[in-house]
């Protein structure tokens, strides 16, 4: 059986997962499932999926989950602490690590699964979109899988020729359209944007997210990040890159051809079928997910993305083009922004306004070392905290 390390179990991309793997009991070992604070739906899993390690992020939650296990007959052992992380990325039973951790905090346990030459399915653009070629060239030096589990990325994986790391327009690709909902506000009145609530911005239309990575995909920066990702996954640049407002979100990318010719994955919402996807490749495995019945969708709308209305998407695509520090600085300024509107400190029009003015007062240098990295994510999150308390 293949083991499976779950980095992020208690989100919705780990909680689907879980989903996939119950309707594969022959094919999958839960070996460890991990959380940063939500102990009742950690314990909830252990209970069902019997993992031999569980790891609890936050120390105070680690007490009450130890409470919980002790009370019970699980054999699971408890770790505490982010190193843990790294530590069940890592572990020799280990063949697939689902990387689901939202944010910068999941960077460092995707590297240790690429060191320790796992399958990594990446769920966290982050680990991409701060360390790029330097995650990749771990994956590379360690022989790792890396294969895309949004499913914007696993669409255009499944579009793409076989040997498309050897040059895109070398195979005849000459665009990848990335599809997005354009959120709760696509056509809300620009002047109302600033008067948006965090519940409405939470409230996606058509998935089911954590509030943050909803946020994201309110203002596109979850857009803005994917284009970033998709520039190191596909070994292209963000000229050869259009985002697609899809509302239907039944596309879920395409691939454009010199033949005229463009390629489409569609499927119903749902992240269990790029998550089956990846788990099975090259295979194919029952995901729990109805086919799409085209003609009760009947129609198909697209539109183009606009800079002014989602301001985020153009900050993506610039930090791109500078490379560098600029799209570690971009994500860490973004984390911050969103928490703070989260919480009530900024306005929603503001977390494009805290993500720009961070960038102008960064210095963007080269990221040739993780130290680099972290470095500049590290002041970067000064920065913009203090650009959020000036507001």
């Amino acid at each position: 059986m293949i083991g499976v390390t779950i980095l992020g179990a208690t989100g919705s991309i780990g909680v689907s997962t879980l989903d996939v793997i119950a309707r594969n009991p022959d094919l999958y070992n839960v070996v460890a499932l991990t959380a940063n604070k939500n102990v009742e739906r950690l314990y909830e899993q252990c209970k069902q999926f019997k993992p031999e390690f569980a790891v609890m992020v936050d120390k105070i939650a680690a007490k009450r989950f130890s409470d919980l296990l002790n009370d019970s007959n699980l054999k699971t052992t408890l770790l505490v602490g982010e190193k843990s992380l790294e530590e069940v990325a890592s572990l020799n039973q280990v063949d697939y690590v689902m990387a689901a951790i939202v944010g910068a905090a999941g960077l460092l346990p995707t590297l240790a699964a690429a060191r320790s030459s796992k399958r990594i399915l990446l769920a966290n653009k982050e680990a991409l979109v701060m360390s790029g070629s330097i995650f990749l060239d771990e994956v590379k030096k360690h022989n790792a899988e890396l294969l895309p589990i949004d499913s914007e990325h696993n669409a255009i994986f499944q579009c793409m020729p076989e040997n498309f790391k050897s040059g895109l327009l070398e195979q005849g690709v000459t665009k990848i359209l990335l599809t997005a909902s354009g959120g709760p506000f696509r056509e809300l009145p620009i002047d109302q944007l600033a008067d948006v609530t965090p519940d409405q911005a939470c409230a996606h239309p058509n998935w089911e997210m954590g509030r943050k990575i909803s946020v994201d995909s309110a203002t596109m920066m979850n857009k803005g990040l994917e284009v970033i990702e998709a520039c190191w996954l596909f070994h292209t640049s963000p000229d050869m890159i259009q985002v697609v407002l899809h509302p239907q979100s039944v596309i879920h990318s395409m691939v454009q051809y010199s033949d005229g010719s463009v390629l489409a994955q569609l499927g119903n919402p749902d992240m269990r079928t790029p998550i089956a996807h990846s788990m099975a490749w090259p295979e194919r495995i029952e995901s729990g997910v109805e086919s799409l019945d085209l003609f009760e969708i009947a129609r198909l709308d697209f539109q183009q993305a606009d800079f002014v209305r989602f301001p985020c998407l153009r900050l993506a695509y610039q930090a791109m083009e500078q490379g560098g520090t600029a799209p570690a600085i971009l994500n860490a300024a973004n984390e911050i922004a969103v928490e703070s509107f989260l919480n009530n400190e900024l306005a929603f029009t503001e977390i494009a306004q805290v993500i720009e003015a961070t960038l102008d007062v960064s210095d963007i240098t080269s990221a040739n070392s993780l130290d680099d990295i972290l470095a500049a994510d590290n002041l970067a999150r000064k920065k913009s905290t203090e650009l959020v308390y000036k507001r």
